[in-house]
């Protein structure tokens, strides 16, 4: 083949594949059901509901994509609105007071063969507002707590899904996400621990009077007007802000590549140890600080009371100020 022809061969190949993505891009602004593709749909969708006749205090909830909203009752009466396959059908009991509501996959293996537009979707209509527990595991369906509701216990299994949390806990909230992100607003709890691979963390207006605990490795993570008594984090590449917030015992922070800022935060003991990431922003109080850095520049205050603050980075820089 000649040199002439292997140029117009990587030329038609990159026009076809530039195509393809004008192609699936227009059609996600002007959507799949507007102009009529659901009609190369070889998975059948229809909208079923499920009544639960029973009390129960406990929600459990084991399903694959689905995504899940969950709504207060008008009628004091707990139904699951469901948009799902034929084959993918979910359930609804009540075992020793717990909702329990799993997916029934019936699909054969030709079934994986085809097209699929759209996805599952559950509407969980609930009759009280107070609860003992929600626990609920899926993989890519995304998560809206309303806060309308409050739980003793909630505990979240994802996979790349999105969840939103605006329902106080009275005792912990404990989410692990791969790629999905996490928010927090509005809410109360006694311990708070969340996990992400790649995913954000944000928290917003929270009261916590345990401890705040988040593991992540690439996402960044943003509080802002939050009180608890303890904050870690820890993270390899995600930006850590804190605004406004203020721990009564410790702040402790581990970050290889990320930056950590604050901003009018404070704790009265504080430890940030980075790779490269710099740490700067303002803190509330005085702190003896201990700072050290192997390329970076340091700039502290030179106070001589308050709390231990330490702070040690390879090449990050170092600037703290107090408001």
């Amino acid at each position: 083949m000649s040199k002439t022809m292997k140029i117009w061969f990587i030329i038609a190949a990159f026009l076809v594949v530039f195509g393809f993505i004008i192609f699936v891009v227009v059609m996600a602004v002007f959507d799949f059901y507007d102009l009529g593709f659901t009609k190369l749909n070889t998975m059948k969708y229809g909208t079923n509901t499920y009544e639960v006749n029973e009390a129960f205090d406990k929600i459990s909830i084991n399903v694959d994509t689905t995504q899940i909203e969950f709504v207060p009752s008008d009628d004091e009466s707990c139904t699951i609105v469901c948009f799902e396959t034929e084959k993918m059908k979910h359930s609804a009991t009540v075992q020793n007071k717990t909702l329990i509501i799993d997916m029934i996959d019936t699909r054969k293996w030709y079934d994986y063969i085809g097209i699929s537009i759209g996805s599952p979707k559950m509407t969980v209509y609930l009759p009280q507002n107070e609860y003992v527990s929600l626990f609920v595991d899926t993989h890519t369906g995304d998560i809206v707590i309303p806060k309308d509701f409050t739980f003793e216990t909630l505990k979240i299994n994802e996979s790349t899904a999105d969840v939103e949390c605006l329902a106080s806990v009275l005792n912990g909230i404990e989410i692990k996400l791969s790629t999905g992100n996490t928010k927090i607003d509005g809410v109360s709890a006694s311990e708070i621990h969340l996990v992400s691979t790649t995913g954000k963390i944000n928290i917003n207006s929270v009261s916590s009077k345990g401890n705040i605990e988040i593991e992540t490795s690439t996402g960044a993570v943003h509080l802002t007007d939050v009180v608890c008594t303890d904050f870690s984090a820890k993270s390899n590449t995600g930006t850590i802000v804190l605004k406004n917030v203020v721990a009564s015992n410790c702040f402790f922070i581990e970050n290889k590549i990320g930056d950590v800022r604050f901003e009018n935060s404070d704790a009265a003991q504080i430890s940030v140890k980075t790779s490269t990431g710099d740490v700067t922003g303002t803190l509330l109080s005085e702190k003896v600080f201990i700072a050290e850095t192997s390329t970076g520049s340091i700039r502290v205050p030179k106070t001589i009371t308050g709390g231990k603050c330490e702070i040690t980075t390879s090449t990050g820089d170092i600037k703290i100020d107090i408001k």
